[in-house]
């Protein structure tokens, strides 16, 4: 692909969600539909009550419109860039059904966890689907050898595409952090897509890249907007649908390193919590303990993207 060609789905997905970013604000705002901030959280956090929410209905949608027309111009639509927007499209709109609940029932609680799980789960075996139709490998690259897994590589699929639409979930409780670290992942991804020559995994991240540098501008700190589980969700399982079509999944355990920390807080504080009554971090995920450890937001963010930043850049080089 040629840069020009490369810019243009950047520049499709930047322009309709920079486009209809404000519209959706002026809309929430109308119609009094605002984040209910969690009481457990930290104090300071309930002055952004009230916040739009659901920004992830026009990014994701955004994307969604670039990841057809621009792969259909280009000559490129087919299985996997169609099964991408699939898994963007279905895991934002479980992240719908649950910002929609919370929204109605002004309450931080939103679809029961086994129903998310399920939709997950269902997303996930429609990818397995088209993965094994396109006639992919059911194994992993690790460390330059291809450790063939036969059909535990189907749970382990599974587990990739929910662990990380809940990681990026999970992550989501700063203004602006999700949405800059997507796109360092994202942009690391689009590297590696190029290098291997798949335009239609390429033309998507591009997409994604381009609709959050938009969102970003209304997500920063202070926000006018949060992306809600629409949006990490939807960002989370087509990180993870990313990195197994590129073929390098265990790679996201290190670009994603943000997610995984984030993830591994919150699993080690309830752990030592149950085991011994005490807590390891001041309060988890582990953005939250920086906070409560006087840390403002924009450093948390800075210094997150930052360590993201240096991880995608050794995994990239690694790879390529």
């Amino acid at each position: 692909m040629t840069i020009f060609q490369m810019m243009v789905p950047v520049l499709s997905s930047l322009v309709l969600t920079a486009l209809f970013t404000p519209v959706f604000i002026n809309y929430a705002h109308k119609k009094k539909q605002g984040q209910m901030i969690r009481e457990e959280g930290p104090k300071w956090h309930q002055a952004k009550s009230g916040t739009p929410t659901m920004g992830g209905l026009v990014f994701d949608l955004a994307i969604l419109v670039t990841g057809i027309w621009v792969p259909f111009w280009l000559g490129e639509l087919g299985p996997k860039i169609l099964v991408l927007d699939f898994i963007l499209v279905l895991y934002g709109f479980l992240g719908f059904f649950d910002d929609s609940i919370k929204l109605l029932k002004k309450q931080n609680e939103g679809l029961k966890p086994w129903q998310k799980l399920l939709g997950q789960i269902i997303g996930g075996v429609i990818f397995l689907l088209v993965y094994w139709h396109e006639g992919l490998p059911f194994s992993l690259s690790f460390f330059g050898h291809e450790v063939s897994l036969g059909l535990v590589y189907v749970l382990f699929v599974l587990f990739w595409l929910v662990g990380f639409s809940n990681a990026v979930n999970l992550t989501d409780g700063l203004d602006g952090l999700v949405a800059g670290q997507a796109i360092i992942a994202f942009g690391a991804y689009a590297i590696i897509a190029y290098h291997q020559g798949q335009n239609d995994v390429l033309i998507f991240c591009l997409a994604v890249i381009g609709a959050l540098i938009a969102f970003l501008g209304f997500n920063h700190k202070p926000a006018k907007i949060f992306m809600g589980d629409m949006g990490s969700l939807a960002l989370g399982g087509a990180l993870a649908a990313v990195s197994i079509l590129l073929h390098h999944e265990l790679s996201l355990l290190l670009i994603g390193i943000i997610f995984v920390c984030e993830t591994a807080s919150v699993i080690l504080q309830v752990a030592s919590f149950k085991l011994t009554g005490k807590r390891i971090f001041k309060m988890s995920p582990i953005h939250h303990h920086f906070e409560m450890c006087g840390w403002s937001e924009w450093r948390i963010d800075l210094t997150f993207w930052a360590i993201g930043l240096v991880a995608a850049i050794i995994a990239v080089y690694a790879i390529i």
